[in-house]
């Protein structure tokens, strides 16, 4: 069981916690919410928390609770520039299927 992050999604996340001077690194959840029922929760993390359960990849620490591992298991978060936009993309392989707006999803 794990959750990663691209290179770029680490490099962002890392050049972010720099400027913001703390942190310990990214924490993701779920949430229930939207037309499919779940979201994604995406927040910079100041503590791990005892339930946290952590994963390192490309050298900054990944945190979700276990209760979000059982729909999160085996994404990886990427951060994609198309056009003037950027910003994360989730690749979770245990989505079937997702609203048309792309805010909520169902496993």
């Amino acid at each position: 069981m794990a959750v990663t992050l691209s290179e770029a999604a680490a490099t962002h996340v890392a050049n972010f916690l720099q400027k913001r001077g703390k942190g310990v690194g990214l924490r993701l959840g779920v949430k229930t919410s939207g037309c499919s029922g779940m979201a994604y929760k995406l927040e910079f993390a100041d503590a791990v928390q005892d339930e946290d359960l952590t994963f390192e990849s490309h050298g900054v620490t990944v945190l979700v609770d276990p209760k979000s591992l059982v729909y999160l298991d085996g994404t990886e978060l990427d951060f994609v520039k198309e056009g003037l936009n950027e910003g994360f993309k989730f690749n979770n392989p245990n989505v079937k299927d997702a609203c048309g707006c792309g805010e909520s999803f169902n496993v």
